[in-house]
């Protein structure tokens, strides 16, 4: 049997259904039994709860040959790297004491800083919590920038004819598709074939800057001229604020982004077969259309 945290999610309902189709047991977590109710139909054990509830994660966890562990993201935290400590803990705790030995983690390229990264400090905290661990093998994804980030801007698109964001324009670096990122999760979770504390890029098909990718989404919705324009920090944070996103959040992006224009979270790695997926940023900007076209 497997446990998925965040199984509603990007990834984890992407692991799910893969391992599901698999004919493996599965243990499906999450915060909405609602959101919860295909997997269940489909065949998992669906176990609702806190992900910083520790108790409830050791008795999910416990008889599990592996677990897909996850912080989740809350837009609404109004201390977010607070909320990630909090559930961290409660997430080494219950690999702890429920005597799982294999844990895939989602981790992010940048993860070995300790600070200066936003979220991604909150990652790397993660990892030297699971590092502490005795018996326990930890396999830490450390993935590049989400495809699926696009999705929020499509209504800056729809309404103001623009792309933007805090990251500078012309600077490419690792983008990939979350079904990627859950592919390769779902074999280590079957393999299980890693010892310790062990990391693996995962780095997308190739890198990609916001500007290409503009390029690439505007010509696939019919804005061929489809600007990217980089938003001072500032404004980066107020406008993210205006969205619904907590002060601590966006604040945290745009020190993320900050960390990306200056080379700070970067990959470690040469990219490599090991480390570059499959799917093309122009085939997911088909399913980015989509989603514009249905808006």
């Amino acid at each position: 049997m497997i446990t998925v945290m965040g199984a509603t999610g990007n990834t984890g309902g992407n692991i799910s259904e893969s391992l599901l189709k698999s004919g493996v047991d599965v243990r499906v977590l999450g915060r909405s039994a609602g959101k919860l109710a295909a997997l269940k139909e489909a065949g998992a054990d669906v176990r609702v709860g806190d992900a910083g509830d520790a108790g409830y994660l050791t008795e999910a966890f416990r008889g599990a040959e592996s677990v897909y562990a996850m912080i989740p993201p809350d837009p609404q935290a109004s201390d977010f790297r607070a909320k990630q400590d909090r559930e961290g803990e409660a997430i080494a705790t219950a690999v702890r004491d429920s005597g799982v030995r294999y844990v895939v983690f989602l981790s992010s390229v940048g993860a070995n800083l300790p600070d200066g990264t936003g979220p991604i400090a909150g990652l790397h905290a993660q990892e030297e919590r699971f590092r502490r661990l005795e018996g326990v093998n930890v396999l830490a994804l450390r993935a590049g920038f989400f495809f699926e980030n696009f999705y929020p801007n499509l209504g800056l698109i729809k309404h103001k004819g623009i792309n933007g964001g805090a990251i500078v324009p012309d600077v490419p670096f690792p983008m990939i598709a979350s079904r990627d990122i859950a592919a390769a999760a779902a074999r280590a979770l079957l393999t299980r074939d890693w010892k310790g504390l062990t990391v693996r890029e995962l780095l997308g098909q190739r890198d990609l800057s916001q500007a290409e990718a503009t390029r690439i989404l505007g010509a696939r919705i019919g804005k061929p001229d489809l600007q990217y324009v980089q938003f001072p920090y500032a404004d980066f944070t107020g406008a993210l604020v205006s969205m619904g996103l907590s002060a601590s959040v966006a604040g945290l992006y745009a020190e993320m982004a900050r960390a990306f224009n200056e080379g700070v979270a970067k990959p470690l790695e040469a990219r490599g077969p090991l480390n570059t997926t499959s799917t093309r940023f122009e085939d997911f900007a088909v399913e980015l259309a989509r989603a514009y076209e249905a808006m």
